[in-house]
């Protein structure tokens, strides 16, 4: 006799899995974005993690898991269609997260209803005797979306798309950022200074310094930006779209007086949090830069601007599901605006470090050729390489661009642009 639905262990999880890849797939939004509202019904932690391990696995390997399901239907599926979709989450269970079959198709059928189950199981069968036949094999890296590909293929040539497939093979490394030189008796390999690079698997709030705030979790390239601005020495600094706090903690730890300004309220509470664990200080500020300005100009600015985040792939596998060229212009008009509105903000001789985590030109080198067009009172301040981690070197313009052949051989690491300016005398 077949269990009730709502007795099939796992199968809670399975269902939130297929409502974000839903999210994600059919109305864009982000594995973030929906992961409250779907997974809202699960009370265990392990269930959520599991939701979201299943879901980022099928993005990363979409491309893979759809050729074997296609090559076991007569007539195509419809891309959206629910049983490609539980197919795809069982498939993914066996072939990368070493699931038991039994396991992966008893909580798959249940996603489909009505003569859609008997489909969804004859081909999950037949793929799998592919499988133990050798006649089908996911690729060795999986695939980066159509446009993405072609995009990235044009702007930065084969070896960097084929080296981004690599990367989101990987579970990407854990990257921590100290407050001082000292990391403690932990384990890693450091890539600069105050930074050690980790094995993926610890859960980072178990590791040794964390509660007593020692370190927080930052990418190595996400670091870049708060290392340009030196030593404070007391001046002050406004770090804009703050959250969740890495920068700013940086740059307090470095010795500069902070204003941290985001417009997110939530992840303000992560920023504070943070703040309170590192017993690091910076005024905080929820206010729309659009509306809020400061009350006097500063020493430095920091703007790490609202972009399309195509440069965290690694860990956020949704990005390229859900960004495209209309998404990249709309991010850029918003870059533009904001550094617009801030010129005014910063003293004469003043830096301001432009960032985005973005692998699209429109967002970085582009943008900054249109602003320096625009305010011929600011000039780049060219970056040195002795002022970055090695293996990663200044372009010939001055500025940072961090590609994923960067540091193959380490875990690599995320793409970001990043451009220092200065405000003339």
């Amino acid at each position: 006799m077949n269990q009730p639905n709502n007795k099939i262990p796992g199968l809670a999880a399975r269902q939130s899995a297929f409502r974000l890849l839903d999210s994600v797939c059919r109305r864009k939004e982000t594995l973030d974005q929906a992961m409250p509202g779907a997974t809202a019904k699960l009370a265990n932690p392990s269930d959520k993690s599991l939701a979201h391990n299943i879901a980022a696995n099928v993005l990363r390997w979409m491309s893979g898991l759809d050729a074997m399901i296609d090559s076991a239907t007569r007539n195509r599926l419809a891309d959206d269609a629910k049983p490609r979709m539980a197919l795809r989450i069982a498939l993914v269970q066996v072939l990368i997260l070493d699931t038991p079959q039994h396991a992966a198709i008893s909580t798959a059928l249940p996603l489909v209803h009505g003569g859609p189950r008997r489909l969804v199981h004859g081909v999950f069968s037949t793929v799998m005797r592919g499988i133990e036949s050798g006649a089908l094999t996911l690729p060795e890296y999986p695939e980066i979306p159509g446009e993405t590909h072609d995009r990235w293929v044009h702007n930065w040539g084969e070896q960097v798309a084929a080296a981004a497939s690599q990367a989101w093979s990987q579970h990407a490394p854990l990257d921590l950022s100290f407050k001082s030189n000292n990391v403690g008796d932990l384990a890693g390999e450091p890539l600069a200074e105050k930074h050690l690079r980790m094995p993926p698997t610890p859960p980072v709030t178990e590791l040794p310094g964390f509660d007593e705030g020692a370190f927080w979790v930052q990418d190595l390239a996400a670091s870049i930006p708060a290392r340009l601005l030196g030593a404070g020495d007391g001046k002050t600094v406004l770090d804009l779209c703050a959250a969740p706090g890495g920068k700013t903690m940086q740059l307090a730890s470095n010795g500069w007086k902070l204003v941290s300004v985001d417009n997110n309220e939530k992840r303000m509470e992560r920023f504070s949090a943070n703040l309170g664990r590192t017993k690091l200080d910076a005024e905080v500020v929820i206010a729309d830069l659009m509306q809020w300005q400061p009350d006097s100009p500063a020493d430095a600015i920091l703007l790490d601007a609202p972009c399309s985040a195509t440069g965290i792939y690694r860990r956020h596998p949704d990005v390229l599901h859900c960004i495209g060229a209309s998404d990249i212009a709309d991010r850029a008009q918003v870059q533009s605006a904001l550094l617009d509105r801030l010129v005014n903000w910063i003293k004469p001789d003043g830096m301001i470090v432009y960032a985005v985590c973005s692998l699209e030109p429109e967002e970085g080198e582009d943008q900054i050729d249109g602003f320096l067009e625009r305010h011929p009172n600011f000039q780049i301040d060219p970056v040195t390489a002795d002022e970055l981690p090695a293996a990663i070197v200044p372009t010939e313009a001055g500025c940072v661009r961090t590609l994923p052949t960067v540091l193959a051989d380490k875990g690599h690491v995320d793409g970001f642009f990043i451009a220092r300016l200065q405000r003339k005398s």
